[in-house]
C-alpha cells in the first residue's frame, strides 16, 4: 500500500492513520497558538458550536473563519500572525473554520489523526512513522466539490513534503515555501484584507519545520480535542 491523497467527503470507513492537511490556514494558525503558549484547541464543525462552545466555557478563546472571514464574536481570525503575538499561555481555544476543521469532523473513522501543516512537517512525519500504523491517508481539505478553482493544491503539496519525509527523503524547504506562495488558495486569502488576513500570513504558513512537535487529534468529555504531542 502506499499513502492516499483524499477529499473531505471520502472518508467514510478510512481507518489507520489519517493527516487532515490545511496549511492556508487553520492548521498553520493552530501550530502558532501553540507557540503562545496554548494548551488545547477544539475544533467544531459550525460558527454556531464555537460560539455555544465559548458560552459553556467563558475562559475559551475562539478563532477561525466562515469562508475566510472572521465571524461575529471570534476573538481572532484564522490568521497565525495574530495568534502569534497573542498572550495565550495556559489557555485554551476553539476553532472552526470553512475546510481544516470539517476534515477532522469528517475522519471519524481514524484510528489515530493528526492536523497538520507546513510548519510541523517533519514532526508529523515522525509521529505517523512512531504510531505504527503503516501508511496514512492525507485529507485534503481546500478542495471543495462546488468550486472549481478550490483544487487544493497548497494542502497537496504539504502532503507530498510531509510523505517525503516520512520516507526519508529529502525536502526542499525553499522550494515548498516558493510553491505555496504561488498558490491561487495564497491569493485568494491575501485579497480577503488586512482584517481578516494579515499580510504576512503567507510568510508565516510557508516557514516549513518552524515547530518540532506534531499536532494530535482526540477526544475527551468536551469533544474534538488538539494537542502538541
Amino acid at each position: 500500500m502506499t499513502a492516499r491523497q483524499l477529499k473531505r467527503w471520502e472518508l467514510d470507513g478510512v481507518d489507520g492513520p489519517v493527516v487532515v492537511i490545511d496549511v492556508i490556514r487553520a492548521f498553520t494558525t493552530a501550530a502558532y497558538a501553540f507557540g503562545a503558549g496554548a494548551t488545547a484547541i477544539y475544533l467544531v464543525a459550525t460558527v454556531e458550536e464555537a460560539l455555544a462552545f465559548k458560552v459553556a466555557n467563558p475562559d475559551v478563546v475562539a478563532m477561525g473563519e466562515d469562508r475566510g472571514r472572521r465571524p461575529a464574536g471570534f476573538d481572532f481570525p484564522n490568521s497565525p500572525v495574530a495568534v502569534s503575538r497573542a498572550d495565550l499561555d495556559g489557555r485554551t481555544l476553539v476553532q472552526r473554520t470553512s475546510a481544516g476543521t470539517q476534515g477532522v469532523v469528517a475522519a471519524v473513522d481514524a484510528t489515530r489523526l493528526w492536523a497538520a501543516s507546513l510548519v510541523c512537517a517533519s514532526a508529523t512525519a515522525r509521529a505517523v512513522n512512531q504510531s505504527g500504523l503503516g501508511e496514512p491517508s492525507y485529507v485534503i481539505t481546500g478542495c471543495f466539490p462546488d468550486r472549481p478553482d478550490g483544487t487544493g493544491d497548497d494542502d497537496r503539496l504539504t502532503a507530498d513534503l510531509i510523505e517525503r519525509a516520512r520516507l526519508g527523503r529529502s525536502i526542499d524547504a525553499a522550494a515548498a515555501a516558493e510553491e505555496l506562495h504561488a498558490t491561487g488558495e495564497a491569493s485568494r486569502t491575501l485579497a480577503l484584507g488586512p482584517e481578516h488576513c494579515d499580510p504576512l500570513d503567507i510568510n508565516y504558513a510557508a516557514r516549513v519545520d518552524h515547530f518540532d512537535f506534531a499536532m494530535e487529534v482526540t477526544i475527551d468529555t468536551l469533544g474534538r480535542r488538539l494537542e502538541r504531542r
